[in-house]
């Protein structure tokens, strides 16, 4: 973030400025540059822009609608920019092969909003479901258990290895969803929502869960969220979408003290 846009959206340069930039001129897993994709004549994304480095946790804020979605589709290639150049772990994603995607995809977690578990299966075959989609991965496993036990174990619910789905209550979904995410080791996760419908309680322990994530296996992520509480205690930096752009970016402190008005509307409860 230069001091030009710093100075527009009046953030003001701090010590945590200096940390920032300490943290960005690392090696950077995702870049994003000038992005455009319309659909009609409703420019959703309209030369946005960011880039994510190893290790960080990253915020995307945006209001509904605002296409912080149609950012994630088109970074894993679920859907294909109008222009604009993608990069994730150094590979072009317009450049790439079916394999290749797939293969790429394999290194980025996704937790969804809705957790999206089988509701037919328990929670170990929910867990061994990605095993086997990509066996490429992990190479042939005859007895998936302690895998999977490693992964339940990682989000403290080792328990439940064979309850279904209805047996679970929200907050265990999404933890279940998140052990899901890391059975096949991801370098990247991407969180959509991940406390949305959740008790304050429940989502602070999911925010505390996702923290000791990153600090264990060292993953860089990107976390779509409204939920200005999880966003000051998880993000090292936030991203807001506002017109299709990247209209502003800092850390929590920074933002939200700007005096821009479309700034400080993320921040007004």
């Amino acid at each position: 973030m230069n001091s030009k846009h710093m100075e527009k959206t009046g953030i003001v340069a701090t010590k945590e400025t200096q940390n920032l930039e300490s943290k960005t001129n690392g090696k950077a897993v995702i870049r994003i540059k000038d992005v455009c994709k319309s659909f009609g004549d409703n420019k959703v994304l309209n030369g946005f822009n960011m880039e994510l480095y190893e290790g960080e946790n990253v915020v995307v804020m945006g209001k509904s609608g605002s296409g912080k979605s149609v950012m994630i589709k088109c970074l894993v290639g679920l859907l294909a920019p109008d222009s604009g150049y993608i990069e994730v772990m150094g590979k072009e994603i317009s450049t790439l092969d079916r394999q290749t995607l797939d293969e790429l995809r394999s290194d980025i977690g996704f937790l969804f909003q809705g957790s999206a578990l089988y509701d037919s299966m328990t929670v170990r075959e929910n867990l061994e479901f990605p095993m086997r989609r990509h066996k490429e991965k992990l190479g042939y496993v005859s007895d998936t258990t302690s895998l999977v036990l490693e992964a339940l174990e990682n989000v403290g619910l080792a328990h439940t290895m064979d309850l279904m789905p209805t047996e679970l209550s929200g907050g265990m979904k999404r933890r279940i969803a998140l052990a899901r995410t890391l059975i096949l080791k991801p370098k990247i996760i991407l969180y959509d929502e991940p406390t949305s419908g959740l008790d304050p309680i429940t989502a602070k322990e999911i925010i505390e869960l996702m923290r000791s994530i990153q600090n264990k296996y060292g993953t860089s992520s990107i976390i779509i969220t409204h939920d200005v509480d999880c966003a000051r205690v998880i993000s090292e930096r936030m991203i807001l979408l506002v017109d299709g752009i990247n209209y502003a970016e800092g850390t929590y402190a920074q933002l939200s003290v700007s005096k821009d008005p479309k700034v400080d509307a993320f921040f007004k409860k």
